[in-house]
């Protein structure tokens, strides 16, 4: 993939957020422009909210999705229209909050150094984090870096990364999943084996109390049973890609101990 110009969108999806969206919106806007924010069928009264901070902002946009379809589906969307506005990537961050909007101009840079990769978000935990989510992740860890013969990814759940426009999109419009919980770990999984290289750029992540104002709309047995589906169906995939995979991997060591 050649990348002549590189141009880059916020993307926030967002559902049911509460006050949180426009604390995140606001911090996004602190340091990037422009920002998409993709309401997911939300009724929490985030669309009015944001319509009154839209007219003022020329660099905020808004798209509102009829009714609730998904986390991935909600970035298909940006994605469609990052596309169509000419963007080459996007930065995804949720919209609860967690992410840090500070590290946004970092990680576009490292972006912008490397068209060509996808940079993923390596979670800082802090006091805040629980512990069943921490220790659970790695679980989901481990199995994309065996799904992709251990290419790097750092962490296959923390949606806080820049992807390239067209891959992704690419991807997910060849196949009807990854439109819900399971996007974050398939995009990661499925943009290696595409052949995009990960790389891991440290970033916080803050988990919020109710009283804070945070929200989560993670089920665990809803998501973990998606979570165990998705990596079934990445298995049986990852058993028809193993010659091309060990090729891949072959063919790259060769070359950096052929530059040696």
């Amino acid at each position: 993939m050649i990348v002549p110009h590189c141009s880059y969108l916020i993307l926030i999806p967002s559902y049911n957020t509460g006050p949180k969206l426009l604390e995140t919106v606001r911090e996004a806007r602190r340091y990037w422009a422009p920002v998409l924010i993709v309401i997911d069928g939300s009724t929490d009264g985030s669309v009015e909210a944001l319509q009154i901070l839209a007219p003022d902002d020329s660099e905020l946009k808004v798209l509102v999705l009829p009714g609730n379809h998904g986390k991935g589906a909600a970035i298909l969307h940006g994605l469609r229209k990052a596309a169509l506005e000419g963007y080459t990537h996007v930065l995804t961050m949720d919209a609860d909050g967690q992410h840090p909007a500070f590290r946004i101009p970092e990680f576009i840079a490292m972006s912008h150094a490397n068209p060509q990769a996808v940079i993923f978000g390596l979670p800082v935990f802090d006091a805040s984090a629980p512990a069943i989510r921490v220790y659970g992740r790695k679980i989901s860890n481990a199995l994309a870096n065996l799904l992709t013969l251990w290419q790097g990814i750092g962490d296959s759940l923390y949606g806080f990364r820049v992807y390239p426009v067209v891959p992704l999109l690419n991807i997910m419009e060849r196949q009807h999943w990854m439109r819900r919980f399971d996007f974050d770990a398939e995009a990661a999984v499925r943009l290696c084996w595409d052949g995009l290289r990960p790389i891991n750029l440290a970033a916080p992540v803050k988990y919020f109390r109710v009283e804070q104002g945070g929200v989560s709309h993670f089920n665990y047995l809803r998501d973990n049973m998606l979570l165990i589906w998705m990596n079934l169906r990445l298995l049986l995939e990852f058993v028809v890609r193993l010659p091309l995979l060990l090729s891949r991997k072959v063919s790259r060591r060769f070359v950096k101990s052929s530059r040696r």
